[in-house]
């Protein structure tokens, strides 16, 4: 990729990075980096719920409905086996495991299907989905950097679901949140995984959420190492 490729990718990581700061969409940085006609980003099943969080056209949100209906489809896959399902020509190449999905696709403008797993550490998040008009293929780089844009739109989401719960109002709340063993904790996530400070407590918010056990509880059993995120990551 040329300078200019590799200054546009950068600009684009950047803005998918300050999206929960500015407000803006997870959508759009995609499409100014990679060939692709649309995306549709969305959380799938368990503690998050089933729904696009952003789709950059209409063809993309009818993507993410028509898997939502059936149940299958790339999306399920790439999160299922946390690797990306590449259908460059889903037409032609329909996964036969997909064949209701694949015949409700005659009725779209939809050629080329790339899916990735949204994950955060041991967290199934959902999926981000990239459409081409066209049958194509990605390329290494390609798919190199729409993994690292996934990555952080994993984050992203991740960030906003936990706010939107934080704002609810819940009498039961652990008052003790910014307590020294959260921050503790944090420090031990931190370690285990290299990863940065606002990650690591992004992660134990998250696994707090997804298993309905307070921060507060999920700090606990690190600082006791009863819970250890290197076995949950790599069991991810």
């Amino acid at each position: 990729m040329s300078l200019p490729d590799r200054r546009s990718f950068g600009l684009a990581v950047e803005e998918l990075s300050n999206a929960h700061l500015n407000g803006t969409d997870l959508c759009s940085p995609f499409l100014r980096v990679l060939p692709v006609t649309g995306v549709a980003i969305s959380t799938l099943g368990g503690p998050f719920g089933t729904e696009t969080v952003c789709a950059s056209d209409a063809s993309a949100a009818r993507l993410d409905e028509l898997q939502f209906d059936l149940g299958e489809g790339p999306c399920w896959d790439a999160l299922a086996t946390h690797v990306p399902v590449l259908s460059g020509d889903i037409r032609q190449h329909g996964n036969p495991v997909w064949p209701v999905f694949v015949q409700t696709l005659d009725g779209t403008d939809v050629g080329g299907v790339f899916a990735f797993p949204m994950v955060v550490g041991s967290l199934d998040i959902g999926a981000v989905d990239l459409y081409s008009r066209r049958p194509r293929t990605l390329t290494g780089p390609q798919i190199a950097d729409a993994t690292t844009m996934v990555g952080i739109a994993a984050r992203q989401v991740l960030r906003r679901v936990l706010l939107a719960q934080t704002m609810k109002p819940d009498p039961d709340a652990d008052e003790g949140y910014s307590r020294r063993v959260v921050h503790q904790a944090t420090g031990m996530v931190l370690a285990q995984l290299n990863l940065g400070a606002s990650d690591a407590l992004l992660l134990l918010q998250g696994y707090a959420f997804s298993h309905a056990r307070t921060v507060r509880e999920v700090a606990d059993d690190v600082v006791a190492r009863k819970l250890d995120f290197t076995s949950e990551f790599d069991g991810s």
